[in-house]
């Protein structure tokens, strides 16, 4: 309105020193200015994820969302079966510790069969429970070392106890095919990891120097010659072997100081004319 105004006086100047100007004119500045038309903005629509053809037809998005679904069913199926496995695997731990504890009495100079008679009896319970991991595994083809980590360690401390029953019993090594055997496994689907089992033997070798020092103790003057013997044809086949530095490689390190301690009691026994003469074994070479 203002500027209706303003535009009229200023006309009314113009006319005062320019009197042919055409009223017609005047008429047109007097009309205020005429504001443009409001255009409003339209309501916000959220958009679809399904988007439409010239046809009208829907038209799915690139498969993102499905393969993300995919994703959290595989996961899903992973975590059940695992969670499985690992119930599993606390019974087998479970078992290992009736085992050890059993073992722990050949420190206190009982005899072999009464020190064997309870571990024994675990062992059918180690193979039942294998068949029933065996079982899950196979549920999923393809994908054993997937999970193998989840019984790798209790493996390896399984296979450390029957070594070591097996060695009191006989004095010699457990195969790796024997210790497939005493716990119901099959190589071709669900066997021992090679791995596994040479872990557990030297885990074995650890518990030699101890055994010695108590056997002597209780004056079983001639278990060190035996036990060094043993060690030392172990760590002479090991030494075969292109280890790497892993883990298997340190336990085969530490399977040294288990033959260097040894050798020592040995050695003290042999000063001592304590030993049978006669049973002389060579010292390897370091």
């Amino acid at each position: 309105m203002k500027s209706a105004f303003r535009n009229g006086y200023f006309f009314t100047l113009s006319r005062s020193l320019n009197p042919n100007i055409p009223s017609t004119l005047f008429a047109l500045h007097l009309i205020p200015p005429h504001s443009p038309p409001s255009i409003s903005s339209p309501p916000f629509r959220s958009v679809s994820p399904i988007a439409f053809m010239a046809g009208g037809e829907p038209h799915a998005l690139p498969p993102l969302e499905k393969q993300f679904e995919d994703f959290r069913a595989q996961l899903e199926e992973s975590g059940t079966l695992r969670d499985r496995i690992r119930a599993v695997v606390m019974e087998i731990e479970s078992t290992t510790r009736l085992i050890h504890s059993g073992l722990l009495l050949v420190h206190q100079s009982r005899s072999t069969p009464e020190v064997l008679e309870k571990p024994k009896t675990q062992i059918a319970v180690l193979k039942e429970l294998y068949n029933r991991l065996a079982e899950i595994v196979r549920e999923s083809p393809g994908r054993y070392y997937r999970y193998h980590g989840d019984w790798k360690s209790e493996t390896q401390t399984v296979v450390s106890l029957l070594a070591f029953m097996h060695w009191l019993e006989t004095g010699t090594l457990l195969l790796h095919t024997e210790a497939e055997e005493t716990l119901g496994l099959n190589g071709s689907e669900f066997g021992l990891d090679v791995e596994d089992y040479l872990v557990g033997i030297c885990f074995m070798s650890n518990e030699l120097p101890r055994y010695v020092v108590n056997q002597v103790t209780a004056g079983d003057y001639d278990c060190p010659r035996k036990v060094m013997k043993f060690l030392t044809d172990l760590h002479a086949s090991f030494r075969l072997l292109n280890l790497r530095n892993d883990f298997l490689r340190k336990k085969f390190d530490g399977m040294k100081y288990d033959l260097r301690r040894v050798e020592e009691v040995y050695y003290d026994v042999k000063i001592r004319g304590l030993a049978a003469n006669g049973d002389s074994v060579e010292k390897p070479a370091a």
